[in-house]
């Protein structure tokens, strides 16, 4: 625990959207909305509705069996359900004896089919609930967080869904009597308000974003080299995370990269490790397989680069055996042709904490006394550890690591630096410029932690800069840049049945959001779920970058100089929307796109517009839009299209320096299909309703933006998809960006996407990829084969119906079936079943989505309908 006052540090708002300032003081309320609890209140009230309120307001005193419920559903997450509505055996004991057992008995029944409705809606439409089954398929339905808000929403609404799903509480059906929806609206309508009950009280949908396995093992080393603290990492949380790791392991004992990957030494050895460190036991069964894979492959020498460095952090691998990460890179001139600011953000952003870790030779200090170490040292190699040759080391790779082979040249240019690391001659020089480097590096990842209020960019680069940060204070845990970067651990953590993972960002609830809104929106459905579009109004306009007071009080306001920015090499911030929160920082081109289109569609539904003019809710002014609006323009990249973060500010050429060897294509920012659509059309819909605002740029920008994306299009008329699975994302993205530059529904172009999705359909009128597509780049062949139905998935079928209507494809009958299709596989709750893993980054990691196969076939049916209409009858 820390030992010093931390009443200057605090962590406060809702836990799963995580707006929070770490080194801010409390400031008063500026008006209605300024908290979620005054936002709450304020909608209920204005739409004479109880949906919104979050339980933090004043509720009648709870009897002793209810508090004692609400005690065990917070300490058993594996089992909120029960905990949550049944009294443990001693209160009902007690209970009973003081009512009649006929009121006991309905209370009982009542908390019975309160617990199994819960359940089921919860499920995804897996049976029994609460069951996670790896073999059949390894993707979490995330089912813990919407049993709690399912459990919330009855809570707060009296035990009644909404209205559209009524026909669940109904005490008689008609035997044979089917619940599925008749029409696609309906269908599209009940999907909107399941989902609406999943809302967060801040007003963004929150989901799991877990899947890769390299990134939960990253934070483990760093709790195990800062001394486990169980601020960071509880016992509790050690127990879910090694039943996280004991699940997804797989038949051959090994792990693979993501939760979809067969077994690589990266994944197994970090996963391997991990284990050990969390307090497994080597002798048991499941860990002896993992460590029987690791010896099979040759040893733990013959792991990628990124998994060797872990090791040498926790003494189990001489740095010797590691290649140079020389920080004294960043003193370069900025107009050297191969600079680190140069690189793409996030591979900036760790090889930083790494260079300056590695600059430091930094190892756990009780590495050589800990019989643990001792141990793994042992266990990770075929030969004695003190007999390895690590030089010799350094560029061994299993082939199933070997994704992106070191090229010829990274290999001579490593040779080279191991002979400046080894040789002493170098030492005067060396020693002299390292020390500047790693003043460098670390006033920079000071930087980064200030900007990102301690989250940092990724969790990578969180654990990293949060050991550099320990190694800065002299290992002291108390030291306040420590405890900060501690207090930001949980923004990572998401627990669903399959355990504790850590995320592949802080979350993705902006993006998720925007989505979702845009949906609403074009099933023309805003004003129908008022509550739910009100609170989305209110999180995009709290989530916009340094662009609240409050955010404009933060210490991450001062780095958005001009000065800063160009010392730090940051992009504009301020005005951009982020992938996940506010306090993350990090605008993108493609979030800021699809967040500044979510508060377009909001400005269509007269319910939202009139709560703003009333001060219901707070007003998002013109010149916050035209901010947003520059940070698009300023992204757009010489070919025209729209990288990720930031300009492209390196060369192709870049990539034959990739040191990875698991990853593809990170050394540079490059244009995308996705993050041009998305900024391309956010321009063309704000000129839409602001058409004197840089009208000239705008037009220019949207005509380079369509030539960009004809520019990237296959030969067999397909756009490949770099940050989902894969094709179908990708045409989606391709046709709608085409449309919106101005391209005519039956030019070549299109009608050639077309003729590409429609060949892919599959007999049962579905579409389906799963993550081989993203790695060989091109279209799976047996479609979702493993985890979707008969080869379809209602994700990628939703992707490819919204590019065909999208295209006013003309093949209705192709249109029809796939809508069928959704509304056959939609459940009678308004869910879709979970499948495959749906998103991707780098070609080679899968990373879960579990919002998706909500908010795209609502998007998709909603689109569908509103473009053909009763064309999609079956008797039409």
């Amino acid at each position: 625990k820390f030992k010093n006052d931390a009443s200057k540090v605090t962590l406060s708002g809702e836990p799963f959207g995580r707006q929070i300032w770490t080194s801010l003081e409390s400031q008063p309320s500026a008006g209605p909305g300024e908290t979620e609890d005054d936002l709450t209140a304020t909608l209920a009230a204005e739409f004479r509705t109880t949906t919104l309120t979050n339980g933090t307001e004043k509720q009648p005193d709870k009897s002793e069996d209810e508090a004692g419920d609400d005690i065990k559903g917070n300490q058993n997450i594996f089992s909120p359900l029960i905990d949550m509505f049944i009294p443990d055996k001693k209160e009902r004991r007690k209970s009973e004896q003081d009512q009649p057992d006929i009121e006991s008995k309905n209370r009982k029944e009542e908390k019975a089919d309160t617990n199994k409705l819960i359940q089921t809606l919860a499920s995804g439409g897996r049976f029994p609930p609460l069951a996670f089954d790896p073999s059949k398929n390894p993707n979490s339905c995330d089912q813990l967080f919407r049993a709690q808000m399912i459990a919330s929403y009855l809570d707060k609404n009296d035990g009644k869904l909404p209205e559209d799903l009524s026909h669940l509480q109904q005490q008689e059906v008609e035997e044979g009597q089917s619940m599925h929806s008749k029409t696609a609206i309906e269908a599209a309508r009940r999907g909107i308000a399941f989902y609406s009950i999943l809302q967060t009280s801040d007003g963004h949908f929150a989901g799991d974003y877990g899947g890769p396995h390299f990134l939960l093992p990253g934070l483990v080393v760093a709790w195990y080299v800062m001394g486990r603290p169980s601020a960071m990492i509880s016992p509790p949380q050690q127990a879910l995370m090694l039943h996280y790791l004991k699940v997804h392991q797989q038949k051959d004992g090994g792990w693979g990269t993501h939760i979809e990957s067969p077994s690589t030494m990266f994944g197994t050895t970090v996963c391997y490790l991990a284990v050990r460190l969390l307090g497994g036991g080597k002798d048991a069964e499941w860990i002896k397989s993992g460590r029987e894979f690791i010896q099979k492959e040759g040893g733990a020498v013959m792991t990628s680069s990124w998994a060797k460095f872990w090791l040498c952090l926790i003494g189990c691998m001489d740095w010797k055996g590691h290649n140079s990460v020389p920080p004294e890179m960043w003193l370069l001139p900025n107009w050297f042709p191969f600079h680190p600011g140069r690189l793409w953000c996030h591979c900036r952003m760790v090889y930083l904490p790494m260079g300056y870790l590695y600059g430091s030779k930094f190892i756990y200090s009780d590495a050589e006394t800990d019989p643990l170490i001792a141990e793994l040292r042992k266990e990770l190699y075929c030969q004695p550890y003190n007999s390895i040759d690590w030089d010799s080391t350094r560029n061994l790779v299993a082939p199933m690591d070997n994704y992106s082979p070191i090229p010829a040249f990274m290999k001579f240019s490593q040779k080279c630096l191991s002979i400046y690391e080894n040789w002493k001659i170098f030492d005067p020089f060396r020693n002299a410029v390292r020390k500047a480097g790693l003043l460098f590096c670390s006033e920079y990842m000071k930087a980064e932690d200030l900007q990102t209020n301690y989250i940092n960019i990724g969790p990578v680069n969180k654990a990293l800069n949060m050991v550099s940060a320990f190694h800065a204070a002299n290992s002291d845990i108390n030291d306040p840049s420590v405890r900060s970067h501690i207090m930001r651990v949980p923004d990572y953590l998401w627990v669903a049945e399959d355990g504790m993972k850590m995320q592949g960002y802080n979350g993705s609830q902006c993006w998720d959001t925007s989505f979702a809104i845009q949906a609403v929106w074009e099933c023309g459905l805003l004003d129908k779920f008022p509550t739910l579009s009100a609170k989305v109004w209110a999180y995009l306009e709290r989530t916009q970058i340094l662009s609240t007071n409050e955010s404009q009080s933060s210490p991450a306001f001062q780095y958005e100089s001009c000065d800063n920015r160009d010392k730090f090499y940051r992009h504009v911030s301020k005005g951009g929307w982020p992938f996940s929160t506010s306090a993350h920082g990090w605008p993108i081109s493609d979030c800021t796109g699809e967040g500044l289109k979510g508060v377009l569609a909001l400005m269509d539904s007269p319910v939202i517009m009139s709560a703003v003019k009333e001060g219901v809710l707070k007003n998002i002014e013109p010149s916050r839009l035209y901010d947003a609006v520059n940070v698009i323009l300023t992204l757009q990249n010489e070919d025209g299209g729209w990288a990720t973060y930031e300009n492209n500010r390196g060369f192709g050429w870049y990539e034959k320096l990739n040191p990875s060897e698991v990853f593809g294509d990170i050394m540079i920012d490059y244009s995308y299909v996705e993050c041009s659509m998305a900024s391309l059309t956010a321009l063309a819909e704000f000129h839409e309703k602001f058409p004197r605002h840089r009208t000239k740029e705008i037009a220019l920008a949207i005509h380079r933006g369509g030539e960009f994306m004809r520019s990237i299009q296959r030969e067999d008329g397909s756009w490949y998809g770099s940050w989902a699975c894969c094709f179908c994302y990708g045409c989606w993205f391709g046709i709608e960006g085409l449309i919106k530059a101005g391209e005519s529904h039956n030019s070549p172009a299109i009608e050639k996407c077309c003729q590409f999705l429609l060949s892919q359909q599959r007999p049962n009128g579905g579409w389906g990829e799963d993550f081989t597509s993203c790695y060989d780049k091109d279209y799976a062949e047996n479609g979702m084969e493993s985890y979707g139905d008969e080869g379809s998935g209602v994700v990628n079928t939703a992707w490819a119906l919204m590019a065909l209507s999208a295209a006013k494809c003309r093949n209705v009958d192709a249109i029809r079936r796939g809508v069928h299709y959704l509304m056959k596989r939609q459940l009678d709750c308004g869910d879709w079943p979970q499948e495959g893993i749906s998103g991707v980054f780098n070609r080679a990691c899968g990373i879960t989505y579990t919002a998706y196969r909500n908010v795209f076939p609502i998007w998709a049916l909603g689109r569908c309908v509103a473009t053909y209409g009763s064309m999609l009858d079956e008797d039409h």
